[in-house]
């Protein structure tokens, strides 16, 4: 299949590029998807990419001196090659303009692959992550002589939060003896395949390649392996999503240089919405405003971009310096966080449960900060309800929990020796379908309402064979102002269930009863007084008084105590002789007040709100 060598656009995000309309962003009608390049270190990702590309842009091919010095890419890379489109998606296209645009255009439409090169360094999942945000299909680029390293594993995980589908690339077989090359191929496809059954890309297509024979230095007149068949492979995986120009303009911005005498350029990938020569952008983390002065796609001058394209903006002059990378978009559509609610979903590789109060480096956009979690999950009775994902409600009610709740881990036992009653844990593996999370940031951040969140401990050891990737999820919900916790978490529903037992002493009447081991002995039973507390003989009671000054309390029976429990609290007393003792036995014997003969247990149960100033205790009927 042929490749066109002319200078193009691209474009990504999550949605794909459409050629077509007015937008002088989509060079004619051409169709742009971007391929993310992932794998371990030393897999060959940058070589392959190089392969697969005509076109450079400015962060293509580890042009980063650090990139050159060290070896390895330290930042994400852009490059594109097209191919014409194929048959089957050529009715995805809208009618071609009225009347083309100035610039060089394809004679016929064009599939344009965008190839994100991202890091496989360890120490570099930050940028790692970043990648994968914009991707619509991921390349998993595999060592055919090592298989899945740790690096490429996690990779994996990223790929399936982000995207829907993955090509796994088994690269360098010309290191392969010739001879047994090809059954050592088919050992590490079977092995991949092994790896992608319990995943989402299971059954996806595994292909053998040789990006750069030889090895990095071997001369350029060595002809890689098996890119054509990739490029057709690549080719018939896509397919062609929507995108939407309409929305506040939003753009990921991943590299940022400045040219004397003409401004300071931002490249990137654009979110949502649409921008146009002379508009206004805002970078909120500079608290600055820039107007438009020109752009490009690969070098090529445009007007117009919208959702999925992949642009370079020149603004008036400010420090690159300022914004290696981040977020830029329409005056005032963006605000500073402090805190946020989101959607939690374990990653199962992650060893060790996901703990309230812990702290996990959380990556929102291109921004990578410390934050502290609380974990809630739907009331008991809610938790088979359909999970929502696209906002967050502050009218329901919410079961606070000590830890994520998941089938692998067995739920902690509280301090009264009693499961599952104090944090409202899943009990018998039954978990509910949606949970969520407060993450409180150490430093403010700038992202917008329903991005990826990631969780995860990048101050793991990198050496260990072991997933740092924690969870992930959806941003419900932003805090805003920097007092949130007065002024916003007040509204949030999240309750703990409490629960205390004690012991029916003794009967006073038949309403009332004397109860010890419901309170310690320092309790302000005051606070207490009208909630309601069951009997194990099946009466409702009522916390009347404190009684003395040892824990114990009045309890109120207003239905009165039952003939059968009167028999278990009041048994018959047992006459003992007391031989030789006259009268002074006779005194005790009468004043001696009996144990029941079985012990008659009550129980407290109420809610108590997380964030209630007032610390209330609520029951409900």
């Amino acid at each position: 299949m042929g490749r066109t060598t002319t200078a193009v656009a691209a474009g990504g995000a999550k949605l794909a590029s459409v050629g077509g309309g007015g937008s002088c962003g989509m060079a004619g009608r051409r169709v742009n998807v971007n391929v993310g390049v992932l794998g371990h270190i030393d897999s060959g990702k940058t070589a392959l990419v190089r392969a697969l590309s005509t076109t450079a842009s400015t962060a293509a091919f580890d042009k980063q001196p650090q990139s050159r010095e060290r070896g390895i890419t330290l930042d994400l890379g852009f490059s594109c090659f097209s191919v014409p489109l194929p048959a089957r998606l050529l009715s995805a296209l809208p009618a071609p303009p009225a009347a083309p645009e100035a610039g060089p255009e394809p004679s016929e439409p064009q599939l344009q692959f965008t190839l994100v090169d991202c890091p496989g360094h360890a120490s570099l999942i930050r940028t790692i992550i970043g990648g994968a945000q914009i991707i619509d299909l991921m390349m998993l680029v595999i060592d055919v002589t090592k298989g899945m390293q740790t690096q490429s594993a996690e990779c994996l995980v990223i790929g399936q939060i982000s995207c829907q589908r993955l090509v796994v690339v088994l690269n360098k077989i010309d290191l392969l003896a010739e001879g047994k090359r090809q059954a050592a191929i088919d050992k590490m496809t079977r092995k991949m395949q092994k790896t992608l059954e319990n995943t989402k890309f299971q059954g996806a297509p595994i292909i053998p390649v040789a990006a750069k024979p030889g090895g990095p230095e071997a001369p350029e007149t060595e002809a890689p392996q098996g890119i054509s068949e990739l490029i057709e492979l690549l080719t018939s995986q896509i397919s062609i999503p929507t995108r939407d120009p309409s929305g506040p303009f939003l753009m990921s911005v991943d590299h940022c240089f400045s040219i004397k005498g003409q401004g300071t350029v931002m490249t990137g990938t654009i979110l949502s919405g649409s921008i146009s020569l002379g508009d206004s952008v805002e970078i909120p983390t500079l608290k600055v405003v820039k107007k438009v002065k020109s752009m490009q796609m690969f070098h090529m001058p445009v007007t117009t971009a919208m959702q999925g394209d992949r642009l370079g903006i020149c603004v008036t002059q400010f420090d690159p310096k300022l914004l290696e990378r981040g977020l830029v978009c329409a005056p005032e559509s963006l605000h500073i966080i402090h805190a946020a609610l989101i959607s939690v979903e374990k990653i199962p590789y992650f060893r060790g449960p996901l703990q309230t109060k812990s702290k996990f480096h959380i990556t929102v956009g291109h921004e990578t900060v410390m934050g502290r979690l609380m974990f809630f999950s739907p009331a008991p009775d809610s938790f088979d309800h359909e999970p929502v994902l696209d906002t967050f409600d502050f009218s329901r009610e919410y079961l606070f929990q000590e830890q994520y709740l998941c089938k692998d881990l067995a739920p902690a036992a509280t301090d009264s020796g009693l499961t599952n009653e104090k944090t409202g844990q899943a009990t018998e593996g039954h978990c509910p379908r949606q949970q969520w999370a407060l993450v409180e940031f150490e430093k403010p951040v700038t992202c917008p309402q329903l991005c990826l969140v990631i969780g995860s401990r990048l101050d793991a050891d990198i050496h260990a064979n072991m997933c740092r990737l924690a969870f992930h999820g959806v941003l419900l919900h932003g805090l805003e102002d920097q007092n949130y916790a007065e002024s916003l978490l007040p509204r949030l529903r999240v309750y703990k269930l409490k629960h205390k037992h004690g012991l029916v002493e003794r009967v006073i009447d038949d309403y009332n009863v004397i109860c010890r081991s419901l309170f310690k002995k320092e309790t302000n039973i005051q606070l207490f007084v009208g909630l309601k507390v069951h009997l194990s003989t099946g009466e409702l009671g009522v916390i009347d008084s404190a009684f003395g000054q040892s824990g114990k309390s009045k309890i109120h029976i207003p239905g009165g105590l039952s003939p059968e429990s009167k028999k278990i609290l009041m048994p018959t007393v047992k006459k003992r002789s007391r031989t030789g003792q006259g009268e002074m036995a006779k005194q005790k014997e009468e004043v001696e007040r009996p144990e029941p003969a079985h012990h008659v247990t009550l129980s407290l149960s109420f809610k108590r709100y997380v964030f209630d100033t007032q610390k209330r205790m609520v029951q409900y009927p």
